[in-house]
Order: C-alpha cells, then structure tokens, then sequence
C-alpha cells in the first residue's frame, strides 16, 4: 500500500532541484535553506513530496558547497515523516539548472518509469499537484506541464516603447514539478547540445509532445525577498502547516585580545582571515563564534561558554569556533530546541568586516543551520578597543521549542 491507501506503484522518482545560491533573494545562503517559519524551503517541499502515490526515489540536486548539509537535513526529515522505504540519492548541482538536473538523473534507479522534476523554491506545491502531473504522464505516456492563466495584460515593447498587446489567452505560466517518462528524459538529457529554461522546452525541441495539466498558484516561485514574505504571511495565516513553540531568547557576549605572537592566524566566524593577527584565547579566540555560543546556551538555560568548554579542557585547547557551535547546537538539540536566527555585532576597528561579510553569513547559517546576521561596529576610539588592542562581539539568538507535540 501506498500512503494514501491505494495501490503502490512505486514506479516514480522525484528529482528535487536545490542547488541555487539564492542571489536574487539575498539571504547569504542557498535559497534551499532559508527558513518560512519553522522550516526551511527544502524541508517543506519534502513533506508534501513524499505524500505523492507511487513514490519510491528521491534524488536531490544540492548546492554544490553543501551537499553533506543537504543530505543531512533530507535524510532526518524524511525519516520524521515516517517514509522510511522512500529510496535517496543525492548529487552537486551543475553550472546551470539543467547541468544539476543532469547530474541528478544519473542517479535515477533503472525501475523507475516516471520522473517528475521539481524545484524546491515551489515549496508549497501540494501532493495533488505531484499526483495531477504524474497521473497524467501514466495516462498518456507524454511529458506534463502543470500550467496556470496569465491574469495581467501582456505588452511588446522595443526598449521603453510599447510596440503591441498580446493575446494573453494563449498564453500560461508553467510550473514545477514537469511530468516525463523517465527513459525519455534521461535519453533527453543525454543528448542536448544546448541549454533550455526548463526540461518541457529540452523535450519539445526534440519533438517531443508536451501536455499541460491545470497547476497551483500555492506552487508559486520563492525569487525574490517579496516572495519570501508573501510566503511568511501564507504561513503565518494557516494557509500551511503551523505548530506552538515555547520561544526563547539568549544575549552572548566576548572579548580578545590581539596576541603578542605576530604570526598566529585570526580566525572570526569560523573563518581564517589571511594577513592579520590572531587573538588571544585558549582556543583559537574567535570571538564571534563564542559570542553565538554563549548567547545559545544562554537562550536555552545551559549555562555559559566557561562551564561547558572552560580552560580546564584541554581536548579545546587551539579548537576552532565551529567545534563549540556544533556542539552546542547537539545539547540544544537533546534538550528539543532548534534554532530560528542569531544576530552578531563585531566590535572593533580591524578587520574591516564589509568585504566578506556575505561570506561569514553564508558559512555561520550553514553550520547553523538558521539565519545568521552579521555586523560591525567600532567605540570611536574609546577603550581598549578603539586602541585596536582587541576584539568583542555581542550575539543575540532566537530559539524554539515545539510544545504542540509533547
């Protein structure tokens, strides 16, 4: 039986597309991990995916920089839905939308018959619409495309000139997931010479037929940071799944002092900064990522920084900040809490954060897995501080726990 108490067919592979680094919608980290709520864009694609009759693979394509990250987080989210006989492959995303999709077909098993391709930013894409497309791909044996009517007036225009209106009543706006019998599209895929928008326009230009099935505005497309908040209200409202949480908040602060020893590498937010000086400190005195520790333990009542990784351990003695947080985000984890966002401000007047700031935003929200802003400020030359004798940091955390499932 399947999950919906009919038959299994187990004749369907889900090829999920994650692998965008999310530029356009700003967040300094794959789109795939930005959060709606409690969950991140991927984890709410896979709970409607893995309702779909007939499913017996998932394959996702991931950001080429996270793969283990990924594969970690689908393979506890599948495994918190109880879909424990869906199979999971797992594949680097390619230089294009369709070199991922590539990449992932080759990971497609030889039983498979029909492949629906997704992409996780239509995370709210319903299990009927995966059932309307694959349903149909079964029923006619060609590839399906879920579209929807266009509802704005649509103009030709030659620069800022308008030249003509066209005739919207012939057009549609396609979504995801796209329907096809599995050995045609890996033969497609195998063949292409060029590079198409998206897999319905690589089969017609092999002369494939395509059909269309009626889509689902819920499907829409999460691109831009006003979609991201259109998503936030839809989930705010009930439209998706929503829960009770006992929420919690922790304050963090640390101090360094720039080491006497000129050669000894900075390390801030995990990351080396080639060329400047290192700070003092029993570890490796990164005072931002010991500064989100102590602000996480604070949130969740775990005592500090001192009485969980103090000098009198010497298995820390030189660790990089990534060893605390990740094990400060397990005692999180084994008391039920998850985090939701954490704020850093450095405090001082060198390094200049500005030219990497995306980049410790993309690698501390990786490894934690939620949102993680940073800033930078200086004292206008008060205190040690503004004497560049060292650096602070002061970190704020958001944590939560789901109490509707106690």
């Amino acid at each position: 039986m399947n999950r919906k108490g009919g038959l299994a067919l187990n004749d369907l592979a889900v090829v999920l597309v994650a692998a965008g680094d999310g530029t356009r919608l700003g967040a300094g980290m794959p789109k795939s991990l930005v959060r709606v709520g409690e969950q991140s864009l991927l984890e709410h694609a896979l709970e409607n995916i893995v309702a779909v009759a007939g499913l017996a693979q998932i394959v996702v394509a991931s950001h080429e920089n996270h793969v283990p990250q990924f594969e970690k987080i689908v393979r506890a989210k599948v495994t918190s839905l109880g879909a424990h006989e869906i199979a999971l492959a797992f594949t680097p995303g390619g230089n294009s939308r369709q070199g991922s999709i590539t990449n992932a077909l080759t990971q497609v098993r030889g039983d498979i018959k029909v492949v629906l391709v997704h992409d996780a930013a239509r995370a709210f894409a319903g299990a009927e619409l995966f059932d309307r497309v694959a349903n149909s791909v079964r029923k006619t044996g060609l590839s399906v495309v879920p579209v929807l009517p266009i509802v704005d007036s649509i103009k030709k225009v030659d620069g800022n000139v308008l030249i003509a209106a066209v005739d919207r009543s012939e057009l549609r706006a396609a979504q995801t997931p796209q329907g096809f019998v599995a050995a045609e599209l890996i033969a497609a895929h195998k063949s292409s010479t060029g590079d198409f928008t998206d897999d319905a326009a690589l089969m017609q230009s092999l002369g494939h037929t395509v059909h269309t099935v009626e889509g689902d505005a819920v499907a829409f497309k999460i691109t831009t940071p006003a979609d991201l908040a259109y998503a936030e209200l839809m989930q705010s409202s009930g439209s998706a799944p929503a829960g009770q949480y006992d929420q919690r908040t922790g304050i963090g602060t640390d101090a360094h002092r720039f080491s006497s020893d000129q050669t000894k590498p900075l390390y801030l937010g995990t990351l080396l900064w080639p060329g400047e000086i290192g700070l003092e400190g029993h570890s490796d005195g990164d005072a931002v990522s010991h500064a989100i520790v102590d602000a996480l333990l604070a949130a969740a009542g775990l005592g500090d920084i001192g009485s969980n990784f103090g000098v009198d351990r010497p298995e820390y003695a030189g660790a990089n900040g990534t060893v605390f947080i990740e094990s400060t985000l397990a005692m999180l984890g084994a008391k039920g809490f998850s985090v939701v966002n954490v704020s850093v401000q450095l405090i001082g007047n060198r390094p200049k954060l500005s030219p990497r700031r995306v980049e410790v935003e993309a690698a501390l929200t990786a490894l934690v897995g939620a949102p993680v802003s940073v800033g930078a400020t200086t004292t206008d030359g008060l205190g040690f501080l503004g004497a560049s004798e060292g650096l602070a940091a002061v970190a704020t955390a958001l944590i939560q726990m789901r109490t509707d499932r106690l």
